[in-house]
């Protein structure tokens, strides 16, 4: 069947897929031919997600290693599934829900919300799977898997034990003491009333405040304040009777447990250990605090004294528990001021007996509500407007100039105000409370966009400390390999400052925990209901209504996929794995913690090698986001260009460590490559090539022919070699040299003498283009497969699919032919330095010009007499004259053993070449001056952000390079006179 006049992607990808599939190329062990296994557990997408560049770029890295061990006869399994993703899938159902006028999760009950959520599921959870063939990812779509198979109330078609399997590790480890019920401090959403992990919790930039107050010294005492600078002279000195806070969130002043300075500032010296007021709230009632030392404070940040308020900061809850400062929650789950337990006076009572010391504090403070009335049920940001003012109104604010800088741009301009009498005020006199215009970093639900309060909830924990130790040894000891380097920094700093882990979520979508309560509040942790009230009888039970973190799920994916407990023979066979495929930003939420698990539950590693790829940033290195509009949809591009363009843009691009700068400009150029190919084979097939295939490797006799099949096994070597590595940009970067440049351009166009029905080579040369051809759709295949089977297919007819076809073991010690390859790569080196010096000369192409030679040795004798007409038509030369020497006018041009020259003199203008050249040269020396001053301006370097810095950086290398070759010319035009 005869070649279309281009390939057709949206016609074709569906159809080799499903031909594929049809035919169980992705089958676990297909085409297994040797007793090594490969497998590969592909990172969970949510099962309500889309396929975003993310999951584009880390499948196709997947894909690639899949596909090469496959070639290559491993017994290969890419085992895939999707995560039951417990708060993202739970606000799809209550969006729909609301959407469609139906009731709400609360009305709607647990297990009846959940039967909505399974609806969700079947309905949409396809959705990603589909995206995920039409990018080629080459799963075993039959072993599907999904963290939620076989739960409580699965509908048919979701059996599996995967559930069984998160249970049965959940008791296991809770019955080691592993897993414990206590109150820490967790990120909480307001919205969804759930504490989420750092990395549902985005921190943005935003315009914020810093309020400083005044916390007036208990009894009226007084200090001597005193600054001094870096050489120890004072430079202002006063008599205070309070000590100075900034807060970002005055909300949280009621909670406050304390005042902290470090040790070594001299300023509070005197005043540690005495106690000082909060002040705001009932005057009668007003808390006195302690002021505290404790290493956290930066003496040189603001006053150099800080707020501890241990229930509503992540730093003030480490510096609390470090000198026993009790934990004061002032917020409800709605993000709302108290309105439970005690009364204020009644907690404001039992607070200060603790600050006194005349009373013990207790572990749980819950009970001991610091919310004052006037406050309580007001909404957080409403609370804080109403604390600040009321602080303000007592006098309690520290005042500063309206002119103070630290006000931000309106204060600036305030007008000195006129006294009470009608006098105008001094600039000092004229002061206002100072609260610093400032940006801040606020954390942000990354699905319920609203801010996130650090909440003091009772949680359920893994003790990871208990458990990471092999994690870390594993990795140091070489066990487990993490590439590139910089990652194992990452994942050892996580490690080796790991906190206990909360596993405990506040939905209705996911794991529910297996552990009953008393009435007393006694635990019973047991897989089902019957079991724990065995535990308890006659009792009362109640279940944990909280579910389990995602993470702690999928962390048991490697061996929950393969049927764990049961002890299956994919079990046996493709566990350990061989390799994860991750983004560094989950190197801590999910690789370690499989890594922790794994250990854990079956003492073996998950995998031998973890690696860890960089991000996907637009053209101009900036992170993709919806608010700037510079997303790209690997779907449309798909659509727009086909699967394998934008395989191939992301593998080239694809530098261990480095993020990669896509453009759709680029995209379009590898289209270009898959076209290249295309019209090769057209070319081929016009000359009658793949009318008989050879059945084995050619054994060509033509030097053209020898040195190609020689350069066909250097290059599969240097794939093996970077695939083998992990280099996946160096691997389609050699492939596209040698297609696109060896075979399309030199190769092609070299064989078309030989192609002629009257030349003695024609047989062999079609033979060997033949099987060269082969070969580049066999090495591509991995990284292109879609083209490179349609190409495989329809060229001639084929006894197996090329996905299923065995991967070369041709080295260049079979093939290489040394004499071959040293003469055609001097022919082609002569024609490119000649084509080079013509291009840079603006010799007119069609221009035929002569050509002297001073010295040719033997061999390089011989290589021009072979091919002499090929080097004549490819560079346009005319002739070509011994001459002693060169003339003026003459470009030299070096080639090994033999030294040519172009006499230009009279075909072009000298004069007037130096000046366009001397002309562009000026116009680029002025904008690398211009990019090296900003470069090496320290205060771009430190304000710049890091794309911008980077885009200059590359603008400068971009067009030095421009220079040099223009100088280059230059110089070349010197030499003519």
């Amino acid at each position: 069947m005869a070649l279309e006049k281009t390939f057709n992607a949206a016609e074709a990808e569906s159809r080799i897929y499903a031909d594929w599939e049809t035919k169980g190329a992705f089958k676990a062990g297909a085409n297994a031919q040797r007793d090594e296994h490969f497998s590969v557990m592909i990172p969970p997408p949510n099962v309500t997600g889309s396929l975003h560049m993310g999951h584009a770029f880390n499948n196709t890295l997947q894909d690639i290693l899949v596909r090469w061990h496959r070639m290559q006869g491993f017994d290969t399994l890419w085992q895939p599934g999707q995560d039951h993703a417990g708060i993202a899938t739970q606000m799809v159902v209550e969006r729909e829900l609301a959407a469609t006028g139906q009731p709400g999760r609360r009305e709607l009950g647990r297990e009846a919300f959940t039967a909505k959520v399974w609806e969700q599921k079947q309905k949409s959870g396809g959705t990603i799977i589909d995206q995920l063939r039409r990018l080629g990812a080459s799963c075993d779509w039959s072993r599907n898997a999904f963290t939620m198979s076989g739960a409580p109330g699965a509908p048919e078609g979701e059996e599996g034990n995967f559930h069984d399997a998160v249970i049965k590790v959940f008791v296991d480890m809770y019955n080691k003491g592993l897993i414990y019920r206590g109150k820490r401090l967790v990120n909480w959403d307001p919205h969804f009333e759930t504490a989420i992990s750092d990395l549902e919790v985005e921190s943005t930039e935003v315009d914020g405040h810093m309020w400083h107050f005044k916390y007036p010294l208990a009894g009226g005492a007084t200090y001597t304040y005193v600054e001094k600078d870096e050489d120890g002279n004072v430079l202002f000195e006063e008599t205070r009777d309070y000590i100075s806070i900034a807060t970002t969130r005055p909300e949280t002043m009621l909670g406050d447990g304390a005042v902290a300075v470090h040790p070594s500032d001299e300023r509070y010296a005197s005043i540690v250990g005495k106690l000082c007021e909060i002040p705001v709230g009932p005057k009668e009632q007003r808390r006195l605090i302690p002021i505290i030392t404790d290493e956290y404070p930066d003496k040189n940040f603001g006053s150099g004294a800080v707020k501890i308020t241990g229930a509503h900061d992540f730093n003030d809850y480490g510096v609390a528990k470090r000198n026993g400062i009790p934990l004061y929650a002032l917020m409800d789950t709605q993000g709302q001021m108290r309105a439970d337990g005690l009364p204020y006076d009644q907690a404001a009572a039992r607070a200060q007996a603790f600050a006194d010391g005349s009373e013990t504090a207790p572990e749980d403070a819950t009970e001991i509500n610091l919310v004052p009335d006037a406050y309580r049920g007001l909404d957080r940001f409403e609370a804080r407007k109403r604390v600040v003012e009321d602080v303000t109104a007592e006098g309690l604010a520290v005042m500063t100039e309206a002119t103070d800088p630290r006000l931000g741009r309106a204060a600036k301009k305030a007008p000195v105000e006129p006294g009470e009498g009608g006098e105008m005020r001094t600039e000092e006199e004229n002061l206002v409370p100072l609260v610093e215009a400032k940006k801040i970093m606020q954390p942000f639900g990354d699905r319920s966009k609203v801010v996130i309060e650090p909440m003091l909830t009772d949680q359920w924990f893994v003790a990871t400390d208990k458990i990471v130790q092999p994690a870390i040894d594993a990795v140091r000891s070489g066990e487990v390999t993490i590439l590139p380097e910089q990652d194992r920094k990452v994942y050892f700093h996580w490690l080796e400052n790991i906190e206990p882990w909360c596993i405990s979520r506040q939905l209705w979508w996911g794991h529910q925990i297996p552990v009953w309560f008393d009435d007393e509040g006694n635990e019973y942790c047991a897989p089902t209901e019957a079991e724990a009230q065995a535990m308890a009888p006659g009792k009362t039970l109640r279940r944990d209504p909280d579910v389990l973190d995602t993470w702690f799920s999928s962390g048991l994916w490697p061996i929950g996929t393969l049927g764990w407990p049961e002890q299956t023979s994919e079990l046996e066979k493709y566990f350990p794995t061989s390799v994860l495929v991750t983004g560094f930003d989950i190197i801590f939420f999910w690789v370690a913690r499989m890594m922790m698990m794994q250990y854990a539950v079956v003492d073996q590693k998950p995998f031998d090698t973890v690696y860890v790829h960089a991000l996907v940033r637009d053209e101009k290195g900036k992170k993709m986001s919806k608010s700037l509009g510079n997303v790209l949809d690997p779907l449309e591009l798909i659509d727009d260009y086909g699967a394998d363009a934008v395989r191939f843009t992301l593998t080239s691009m694809a530098a261990m460590g480095r993020d990669l700068k896509l453009s759709t400009q680029r995209i379009a150029g590898y289209r270009n490559f898959g076209t290249k190919l295309w019209n090769a084979h057209r070319f081929a097939e016009m000359n009658n090539v793949f009318d008989s295939m050879p059945a084995a490797m050619p054994q060509p006799q033509a030097t053209l022919n020898k040195w190609i099949v020689g350069e066909t096994a250097r290059i599969r070597e240097e794939v093996d070699v970077a695939l083998g590595n992990f280099r996946f940009n160096d691997a389609a970067n050699a492939l596209y040299a040698f297609v696109w440049g060896k075979v399309c351009d030199w190769y092609v166009e070299l064989s078309k003498p030989l192609l002629q029905d009257d030349a003695p080579e024609a047989e062999e040369t079609r033979a060997t283009m033949a099987w060269v051809l082969e070969q580049c759709l066999v090495l591509l295949h991995p990284i292109m497969p879609f083209i490179t089977e349609e190409l495989w297919q329809t060229t001639t007819k084929r006894d197996q699919l090329l996905a299923l076809t065995d991967w070369p073991t041709y080295t260049t010690a079979d093939l290489l032919d040394a004499e071959a390859d040293r003469e055609l790569n001097w022919v082609i080196g002569l024609i490119e330095s000649i084509r080079s010096a013509r291009q840079q000369m603006h010799v007119p192409a069609g221009l035929k010009v002569p050509m002297l030679v001073t010295e040719m040795d033997d061999a390089a004798q011989g290589a021009w007499d072979r091919n002499e007409v090929m080097i004549k038509r490819l560079a346009r030369v005319e002739s070509i004259e011994r001459a002693e020497s060169f003339p003026k006018g003459t470009v030299s041009i070096a080639a090994p053993g033999a030294s040519f020259g172009l006499p230009l003199a009279g075909l072009i203008d000298i004069d007037a070449e130096k000046a366009r050249l001397q002309k562009s040269l000026d116009k680029l020396g002025k904008e690398i001056g211009g990019l090296k001053g900003r470069l090496n301006n320290p205060k771009f370097a430190a304000s710049a952000p890091e794309e911008v810095v980077a885009e200059a950086q590359a603008n400068l290398d971009a067009r030095q390079e421009e220079a040099d070759q223009l100088q280059a010319a230059l110089d070349r035009l010197a030499e003519l006179g």
